[in-house]
């Protein structure tokens, strides 16, 4: 009897990863939102476009503020596929997937297969990390790359080493050509975490780690190549405000230390130490209690045994916390990259709980998140009103529900049905949002908008002009034909006349260039929607918190 209880069990998580696998890819068809996942797609569109992939350029300038592998992929993606929202958001959704598959086998492998299946399970409803497949930025790309390196690492340890630190040293050169340096704190962490807690100083001291520094530095040759001959060998170009600009000292100091210590040329405000800790309360739901808990438990029965405890988990994440806390430039979703740790470490915890007295207590309070991420969103959709909401949608709401009955009356799941129904939730919490929510709320990102009427409203191909405008990325990728932009002394580089001049409103009635003459064409509704305000998600007041930008000709 309890085999076959073991069986449905997996076959459950099973259905419920396939399901999740399937929720992350609700949002591939969604709007791609500004300001960074527009700007991303554009950079990717002008590189697959010119098939030039070792400059990056932005709004027709140079562009030295991400490295190139993530911008590599998706421009392959765009020479494939064309420069669609899908084929922007693909590469993401493929990456997270990947993710889901090493954090799934590094589980396995340190504990056992159940362990393993809920740990992805636990990935893939992570809030964020399904924010991620909808919002693409380089975080879905890091995640999988970051886990993968710690996987390969962890398993050249054993006697078959070489292939293994060979592809770890590669999986840890991408995700440094992603995102920097930084990039390798997470890894160093789980790794060099896991020996020096153990007290394995064989292998802390093994020649073999000095050999994946030289691999690495050999596979990031194609980044400092790139770098060099875009910028290093240009003096002249102005970048930052500046002439005289290293792309390499750019990348491995000004792009990283400099944002730590918020002294490089792209500067935060002062940094919290505990935000990472309050946006893992929301970035990490339904599972950040458990998260939490499962930290502590850890401490509490490992510290003093510390040999005989796995450390990769705790080490990679903890440091980089700790790292991101201290800095002075801080984003919510840089946490997303620890998060297969995240979910190792509850997999296992959930797993091995065995008190009826702590497992009532967590059946309490995860049915209090539960129900409190179903109440936000009957508020949400309350105010906000998208008024979007079509039979598909509905259908698949209402057969959320009817899983969530299921689930909730099948009696084999025991003790795991409380994490079934939250998973449950996350799936209804998450349709809502890429099928309604976020559809409707991309219709005042207006600079998309924009290039969707125009790409149906210009018979005449005339040019388009853009002026300057704040994160006005998606006109840019959206829209078909070439566009011109309108920077400051720059104004004989514009098209002769007539074209089409856009802008926010107000700015255009101020700074028309010298038209003969002009005429009003479309006017759209705008709001920066990266930047919430309980304001605007009010449908009552939502008008207040608008303005305007619009075409003109101008002959």
């Amino acid at each position: 009897m309890e085999k076959i209880s073991a069986e449905q069990h997996t076959r459950w998580l099973y259905f419920f990863i396939g399901i999740a696998v399937l929720i992350n890819f609700t949002g591939l068809f969604v709007t791609i939102m500004g300001p960074d996942g527009a700007l991303y797609g554009s950079v990717a569109k002008t590189m697959a476009q010119h098939n030039n992939f070792t400059d990056l350029y932005a709004q027709g300038k140079d562009w030295l503020d991400k490295p190139h592998f993530p911008f590599w992929v998706t421009a392959v993606f765009f020479k494939l596929f064309g420069a669609t929202t899908w084929a922007y958001k693909l590469p993401g959704i493929f990456f997270i997937l990947l993710a889901a598959f090493y954090t799934y086998i590094l589980a396995r492998d340190l504990y056992s297969k159940i362990t393993g299946l809920w740990a992805a399970l636990i990935l893939l409803t992570a809030q964020h990390v399904i924010i991620c497949t909808m919002d693409v930025r380089a975080e879905p790309f890091l995640t999988a790359l970051i886990i993968a390196s710690v996987y390969h690492f962890y398993k050249c340890m054993g006697e078959k080493w070489f292939l293994n630190l060979v592809a770890a040293s590669v999986f840890a050169a991408c995700a440094v050509m992603t995102k920097g340096i930084f990039a390798l704190i997470p890894i160093a962490g789980a790794v060099g975490g896991q020996l020096l807690m153990t007290g394995n100083w064989k292998m802390v001291f093994n020649f073999r780690w000095l050999l994946a520094a030289v691999f690495i530095l050999i596979f990031i040759l194609p980044e400092l190549y790139t770098l060099y001959v875009q910028f290093d060998l240009h003096p002249e170009k102005v970048v930052f405000g500046h002439q005289q600009t290293s792309g390499i000292r750019f990348f491995f100091w000004d792009s990283q230390f400099g944002r730590f210590f918020n002294t490089g040329p792209i500067k935060k405000s002062s940094g919290d130490p505990t935000f990472f800790l309050h946006t893992i309360l929301w970035a990490y739901l339904p599972w950040c209690l458990i998260f939490y808990t499962a930290m502590y438990q850890f401490f509490r029965q490992h510290f003093r045994q510390r040999k005989l405890a796995e450390w990769y988990c705790v080490s990679g994440s903890l440091l980089t916390l700790l790292v991101f806390s201290v800095s002075k430039f801080q984003l919510p979703f840089y946490i997303v990259i620890v998060f297969p740790f995240f979910s190792i470490i509850c997999a296992q915890y959930l797993l091995n709980v065995k008190l009826e007295s702590s497992v009532k207590a967590i059946r309490i309070a995860q049915t209090v998140v539960g129900s409190l991420m179903v109440l936000l969103v009957i508020v949400l959709h309350y105010f906000f009103r998208p008024g979007n909401l079509n039979v598909l949608t509905v259908l698949l709401l209402i057969l959320t529900v009817v899983l969530f009955i299921a689930v909730s009356k099948t009696a084999v799941n025991g003790r795991f049905k409380i994490f079934f129904q939250c998973c449950t939730v996350v799936f209804l919490v998450n349709l809502y949002f890429n099928l309604a929510y976020y559809p409707a709320l991309l219709k005042y990102q207006a600079d998309s908008e924009a290039a969707f009427w125009i790409n149906t409203h210009n018979p005449q191909h005339l040019p388009v002009v853009q002026t300057r405008i704040a994160f006005g990325y998606g006109l840019d990728f959206y829209m078909n034909g070439p566009l011109y932009f309108l920077h400051p002394g720059e104004e004989k580089l514009l098209p002769p006349k007539p074209y089409l001049l856009y802008g926010e409103k107000e700015f255009l009635d101020q700074n028309i260039p010298g038209a003969a003459s002009i005429a009003p064409l479309k006017t759209f509704d705008s709001y920066r929607i990266s930047r919430l305000k309980a304001k605007f998600l009010n449908y009552a007041t939502r008008k207040e918190t608008l303005f305007k930008t619009e075409f003109l000709l101008v002959k």
